[in-house]
């Protein structure tokens, strides 16, 4: 939308047909700014949108980076067409069950330090975590993703947390907790790391092959457990290698979960480094849920199905 477009609309003026669409329409209305950044500055711009805010439409963007040729960077640019779709998803969801709602979600792996340059860790892409935190933020949602290192793009309208190691997802998740109604703990956290990693660099021609002594990284879920809200829903994953089920059911019950998702890291299409997910859920005193192969983002929407109900009611609803 231009800078003269949107101070057409926000007259609620009928002079063509796209302002006069935009009268008659009942459908949600998504504005997506695009102009010189002094032109977005302007007081007249600011008061446009305020306005058009007002009247229930939604503004997506602008994008903040290089603009016209010769016009340098800020903020004017139209956004990508997946944020944009994104923002359309968000606005056809419509009022439901996670309508603000505040909502945590961990994702990727941990990093645990063996000396500045070397690490212990998984892996992990953090893909699931993602796809369940932008399925969350479409739903209506207020999105905190706590993210250890990934080379995804972070999704669209969550807020993005960046951690390392075990022990600094606790602290984010040991912050954010408290004001959640829901925690999603999709994150690959190292179960270990090195006792005492090096303060240089080891070096292989002076000390040879290094023994590492490993200990216990925290344990999140377990960690915050003392942390969670009343109604506080808490969903955490379990990627096992044998005996699946069983281990998934004693996770479950051991660290309190409302849900839990378990997957067979052996089974092809599941798991680490793939687009898909092939997941059992388990909740007390419910049957096993096996899902079939699909893909990350049918498997975040499924997740929150569960999740949904899962949730008390809203005061007012």
């Amino acid at each position: 939308a231009t800078a003269n477009f949107l101070a057409r609309a926000a007259a609620g003026m009928a002079d063509d047909l796209l302002a006069a669409t935009l009268l008659a329409t009942e459908a949600p209305v998504v504005l997506c700014p695009a102009m010189n950044d002094r032109m977005y500055a302007h007081t007249q711009t600011q008061a446009n949108l305020r306005r058009l805010g007002e009247i229930g439409y939604r503004i997506a963007g602008p994008g903040v980076g290089p603009l016209a040729w010769g016009e340098g960077v800020g903020p004017g640019r139209l956004l990508e067409s997946a944020e944009i779709l994104a923002h359309l998803g968000r606005a056809l969801e419509g009022d439901g069950p996670l309508s603000g709602r505040r909502i945590v979600v961990s994702a990727g792996p941990t990093r645990e330090a063996i000396d500045p340059v070397r690490y212990l860790s998984n892996r992990s892409s953090g893909r699931m975590g993602y796809a369940i935190a932008a399925a969350a933020w479409r739903r209506g949602a207020e999105v905190m993703l706590v993210s250890g290192p990934s080379a995804l793009e972070p999704p669209v309208g969550a807020h993005l947390v960046r951690v390392e190691s075990a022990e600094e997802m606790r602290c984010a998740i040991a912050e954010a907790l408290p004001k959640a109604d829901a925690l999603i703990m999709a994150a690959a956290v190292a179960d270990f790391r090195p006792a005492e990693p090096a303060g240089a660099k080891i070096k292989k021609e002076k000390q040879g092959v290094p023994e590492l002594r490993l200990e216990p990284t925290p344990d999140v879920l377990r960690a915050t457990r003392e942390l969670r809200p009343s109604g506080c829903v808490v969903v955490g994953f379990a990627l096992e290698t044998d005996d699946v089920l069983a281990n998934g059911r004693r996770k479950l019950e051991s660290k309190g979960l409302d849900l839990l998702v378990v997957n067979d890291a052996t089974e092809p299409g599941a798991g680490f480094e793939v687009a898909t997910n092939r997941v059992t859920l388990l909740q007390p005193d419910r049957e096993d849920e096996i899902l079939p192969l699909l893909s990350k983002d049918e498997v975040a929407d499924r997740i929150l199905d569960r999740v949904e109900p899962l949730l008390p009611r809203a005061e007012g609803a």
